[in-house]
C-alpha cells in the first residue's frame, strides 16, 4: 500500500487545490502516470503516481483545498 501525498511545492507554497483526478477507485495506474491535477496560487501541475497498483481510495477529492504533506490517496500494489 502507497500513500498518495502532496509533496512539498517549493517557494513557500503550502496548499494546493486538488483539481482533477485522472484515474477512479479500482483503475489501474503505472508509476509516474500522471496521477492528479493540483492549482496553487502560482501554477497548475499534474501529480505523477509514485507506483504502480490500482486506486484503493480517494481520501481528498476534486475542488477541496488541502495542505502539504496531507494524504490524497492510496495506491494498493497487490
Amino acid at each position: 500500500m502507497t500513500k498518495i501525498i502532496l509533496p512539498e511545492l517549493g517557494e513557500g507554497i503550502k496548499k494546493a487545490t486538488v483539481s482533477y483526478w485522472y484515474f477512479k477507485v479500482g483503475e489501474r495506474v503505472n508509476e509516474k502516470d500522471d496521477l492528479i491535477e493540483l492549482i496553487t496560487d502560482k501554477a497548475t501541475f499534474n501529480l505523477p503516481s509514485p507506483s504502480s497498483g490500482v486506486i484503493s481510495e480517494i481520501i481528498i477529492p476534486e475542488g477541496e483545498i488541502v495542505d502539504v504533506g496531507t494524504v490524497l490517496g492510496v495506491i494498493d500494489e497487490g
